[in-house]
């Protein structure tokens, strides 16, 4: 029998986990509410874990704070292809993207408000939705369906139409967020060059349920 290379967690290791998954939770409810500068002992006492715990995961709340941030990006992220699987044009994929993205700003508002809060992180990070999207876009580019000069600067756009766009959500609740979001997402593909009818209909399209979908 071929010796088995993994094995199950074992308590003390899902103990560690489940104490790093709070310590990372309490975090990101601090940054969406934009307190960053929290002492770590009022961390502890959120994820309701002990001080010395606290050290054995992370060396300073800054470091606690960028497993924060990264963890958001990751679940953005993860949902975000789960969402596209099976779509073939670019144009296609990044649209659902960034629909997606619009939506889910008042879907997980304390997730968004963790990604709104590190607006940089968003869109320079190579986790999460900024290499998605700039993988996106240079496929359109090679296939034909976007036309663009540099798509790094393509990239500054589109980051900040969705950091933009998320802001806005949350700043103006009666606001239809899909509408919205399609709205700009439509703006964005004529940007990257697609015709306007071609944009429309792109973001006429139906788009997969999000009910009981959160990252």
């Amino acid at each position: 029998m071929a010796q088995q290379t993994r094995h199950a967690p074992n308590r003390l290791e899902r103990r560690k986990a489940r104490t790093r998954c709070a310590l990372v939770r309490a975090a990101q409810a601090f940054i969406a509410a934009g307190k960053l500068n929290v002492p770590i002992l009022e961390l502890t006492q959120a994820a309701d874990v002990g001080m010395g715990s606290f050290y054995n995961h992370f060396d300073s709340r800054e470091q606690l704070f960028q497993a924060a941030v990264e963890d958001a990006l990751d679940r953005y992220g993860t949902l975000l292809d789960e969402l596209t699987v099976g779509l073939d044009d670019p144009a296609h994929v990044f649209a659902q993207s960034f629909r997606l993205t619009g939506r889910l700003h008042r879907r997980s508002p304390e997730l968004s408000k963790v990604l709104l809060n590190n607006g940089l992180a968003l869109a320079t990070s190579g986790k999460g939705l900024a290499p998605r999207a700039r993988r996106d876009i240079e496929d359109g580019v090679r296939a034909g369906r976007f036309r663009i000069r540099d798509p790094e600067l393509a990239m500054v756009i589109v980051a900040g139409a969705a950091l933009c766009l998320g802001q806005l959500l949350h700043d103006h609740p009666e606001r239809d967020d899909a509408a919205a979001s399609d709205q700009v997402t439509e703006d964005v593909l004529r940007m990257l060059g697609l015709a306007a009818d071609e944009a429309h209909d792109i973001c006429q399209r139906p788009l997969p349920d999000l009910n009981g979908r959160r990252p």
